[in-house]
């Protein structure tokens, strides 16, 4: 791995830490390839008992990485197709694994971030902490296995409200939709987090596996969802009206969606 995701073992369990706190964490085809190469390890290292899920600044991840499509220019669907097909195996490692995986989140979520976020089996927020699927803004769609996972967390309708309007959400409206389990003061996120996730390392593993193979077996279609998700990111980044909104964001203009 380089070190845009970095391991960390200790105790029986390890901290994955998104490394890319210069750019809010955002998900470059550099990061899809670590954090694939991060699950891996969590997932067949004998010694990891349980997983914390992080990232490193002031933010947890602001999704994917758009000065990074936009430089792609008209190869833009074949970057979003490498970038997606990595990610989305790591979320499909993490979600399948028998470890627990715990989501420490701090600062805001946005894009694939939420996917992640999503992902985890728990999940602690800070009271500062804001959430936001932001894919229409820029014209595209979800990914990250956002359109699997939420609507199965908050609700159909809900989740429609979240991809269609942008809505931000507070860490206390996070709590009561049901996207994180807990909410503590900022500086204890981690902390919280990993006394969580120690518990369950010292816990018996494999009812842990169990539980997470019966609740991975009744949301069956992830993987699908994930490839379809993939493809439909990759051709809308493609058109347009994508390149219209990428553009307009890093630019910090308001978009002509014609």
């Amino acid at each position: 791995m380089t070190n845009t995701v970095l391991v960390d073992v200790r105790d029986h369990v390890a901290t994955v830490t998104l490394n890319r706190a210069d750019a809010s964490n955002a998900m470059s085809l550099e990061l899809g390839r670590d954090l694939l190469a991060a699950a891996m390890q969590c997932e067949f290292d004998p010694a990891v008992r349980a997983v914390v899920l992080t990232g490193a600044g002031k933010h947890f991840c602001f999704g994917g990485d758009l000065r990074g499509m936009a430089e792609q220019g008209e190869g833009v669907a074949a970057f979003l197709n490498e970038l997606t097909t990595n990610i989305h195996a790591a979320i499909s490692s993490f979600t399948r694994m028998r470890k627990p995986v715990v989501a420490a989140v701090n600062g805001t979520v946005a894009g694939g971030g939420i996917g992640l976020l999503c992902m985890t089996d728990l999940a602690v927020c800070g009271q500062g902490s804001k959430f936001s699927l932001a894919y229409t803004g820029v014209a595209l769609a979800p990914d990250c296995s956002t359109s699997f996972f939420l609507p199965r967390i908050v609700g159909h309708r809900r989740a429609m409200e979240l991809m269609l309007t942008n809505r931000l959400l507070s860490a206390e409206e996070a709590l009561q939709w049901g996207l994180v389990n807990q909410v503590v003061e900022d500086d204890k996120i981690l902390s919280t987090a990993h006394s969580l996730a120690a518990k369950l390392a010292l816990g018996p593993t494999g009812a842990y596996g169990e539980v997470k193979r019966l609740m991975a077996a009744s949301v069956a279609g992830l993987e699908a969802q994930m490839a379809l998700e993939g493809r439909t990111i990759a051709s809308q980044a493609a058109t347009a009206e994508g390149k219209e909104g990428v553009d307009a964001f890093l630019n910090k203009r308001k978009a002509k969606f014609v």
